[in-house]
């Protein structure tokens, strides 16, 4: 046998083990890019006082600014959210949160069929109710079929469980709920704006994320998730113009984390 042949089959056999150790190599998951600001219109007046502050600081400022708002009466939520949440493809419907359901504005109640109003941060997860104030919030009140309001019920956020229902690609289990992807961001953005715009100094409770799952009033959780979802959901079209919506015409207050979703790792 040649010299040659022997060189040809032993770079052979290196090719041939290379490229089996290339086959048993798994492609490392792909992350979701950090969050990043998707405006800066607000920077030199609504925010002044925030920018370039970073941990307990921004938090402190972000409350301050926030806190200035408008609220309203828990009837006056039915209307609002007719207008915060229309389908924009539909006028005459909106949009609800958890199942992505298109349904009619006037289908309004308590009835199966009807959607209501759900209270992403849980009412029970801070003993607000629904009077004036964190009851009656529009940044975190969106509308919700009955009875999948009623399944997510006052379960912290977290990912895995089994679909159900009208889930629209939500999921559940005994003790957390994990939203369908489109509007895992929102729903992070929301639980964090209750977070930090109820700090316990206007008579309502000192409201917290933490990461655990049915934890103690007033925590809600499952912070470490809702930091994930805050990065792989970015703020869209959508959630930025209900932001719009709120401020202009009901609350006159921003959720911070909407127009600079990179605040959420700043804080926390």
């Amino acid at each position: 046998m040649s010299a040659t042949h022997i060189s040809r089959s032993r770079w052979k056999s290196v090719a041939l083990t290379t490229a089996a150790v290339l086959v048993g190599l798994t492609t490392p998951a792909l992350t979701a890019a950090p969050a990043a600001a998707t405006t800066t219109e607000y920077d030199d007046t609504y925010y002044a006082d925030a920018i370039g502050k970073t941990g307990t600081a921004l938090k402190d400022s972000l409350h301050e600014i926030i806190s200035d708002q408008t609220t309203l009466s828990y009837s006056a939520v039915w209307n609002a959210l007719k207008v915060t949440d229309q389908d924009p493809n539909n006028s005459n419907n909106v949009v609800l949160l958890y199942s992505g359901i298109s349904r009619s504005k006037s289908l309004n109640g308590g009835n199966t069929g009807n959607w209501n109003r759900e209270h992403v941060w849980a009412q029970s997860h801070g003993d607000f109710g629904t009077s004036a104030g964190p009851g009656t919030d529009l940044h975190h009140l969106r509308p919700e079929d009955v009875q999948v309001n009623s399944i997510r019920g006052n379960k912290d956020f977290d990912n895995g469980g089994s679909s159900f229902t009208n889930s629209g690609g939500s999921l559940t289990d005994s003790n957390s709920f994990e939203p369908r992807d489109a509007v895992k961001g929102d729903v992070a953005r929301m639980i964090l704006y209750m977070a930090v715009r109820y700090e316990g100094d206007d008579s309502w409770p000192d409201l917290e994320a933490n990461d655990s799952i049915n934890g103690s009033v007033p925590y809600h959780g499952r912070l470490s998730v809702l930091k994930q979802w805050n990065d792989e959901d970015p703020p869209n079209a959508s959630e930025e113009r209900r932001n719009e919506v709120i401020y202009d015409s009901y609350q006159g207050n921003r959720n911070p984390f909407i127009d600079h979703p990179e605040w959420v790792e700043s804080i926390w």
